[in-house]
């Protein structure tokens, strides 16, 4: 079964509802672990840090996105490890998927606006077609 998830975030919306659906997961499964994994995208990052007072400051604006989603899955008791990634989304996670051993894969359906979906993909139509495992993404 699922034992080892790697859960893909991005602090939106749509991530929260995909994490929704891990911890439905995880909780029928026994020993069941969930990897947070947020990837801090090249050309957004330059933004970020010019925006910015220093390196701590950057760290916390980060986790505070994340904040709602480390909080549902600490108060479902559910054991997690976050790790942040860096380069474009879609084959950064794609690339770790792969490398790792994840018996699934969640992310949520959207974060693109419609255009830059249209031209570019979004990243978890790229994910679900370049993992090797399972992926399940979350509308």
């Amino acid at each position: 079964m699922y034992r080892n998830i790697l859960l893909a975030v991005d602090g939106s919306e749509h991530s929260l509802r995909a994490t929704e659906e891990a911890v439905k997961i995880a909780s029928l499964i026994e020993n069941c672990t969930i990897e947070l994994v947020y990837v801090v995208d090249f050309s957004k990052a330059k933004d970020e840090v010019l925006h910015s007072y220093g390196k701590e400051e950057l760290e916390l604006s980060r986790r505070k996105k994340l904040l709602p989603i480390e909080e549902r899955l600490e108060t479902n008791n559910v054991s997690y490890t976050f790790k942040v990634l860096r380069g474009e989304p879609g084959p950064t996670i794609v690339e770790y998927a792969n490398k790792g051993k994840f018996d699934l894969v969640i992310i949520g359906s959207r974060g693109l606006n419609s255009l830059q979906e249209m031209v570019l993909g979004s990243v978890s139509h790229k994910v679900v077609k370049r993992v090797k495992c399972p992926v399940l993404i979350v509308k």
